[in-house]
């Protein structure tokens, strides 16, 4: 298995209890495709750099995640089927050996 990262701006015309219903589904859908979140970080509500769809802020999530790499893909598009998240960024966490 290997780590990953995933950053995640959510919409905010939706309320807090909303945005912990995403994470949850992000976290039944990272199970039910055998792999395990190992931490949360709700950041909460940012302002942004430049708008995104007319949105001035958003809701900031990252968390970390083993998986294995051939549910990465399917994973990916089950995250862009979700209409409440704006934009996101998956990267793998490398690992530094000394």
């Amino acid at each position: 298995m290997k780590t990953y990262e995933l950053l995640l701006m959510i919409k905010p015309n939706i309320d807090s209890e909303d945005v912990q219903n995403v994470v949850k589904k992000i976290n039944d859908s990272v199970v039910s495709l055998e792999g395990n979140v190992v931490d949360t970080d709700l950041s909460g509500r940012k302002k942004l750099a430049y708008d995104i769809n007319n949105f001035k802020d958003a809701y900031m999530v990252v968390l970390k995640i083993d998986m294995e790499e051939s549910k990465v893909a399917e994973f990916n598009r089950q995250l862009r089927l979700n209409d409440n998240i704006m934009r996101m960024m998956f990267m793998e966490i490398s690992k530094v050996k000394a």
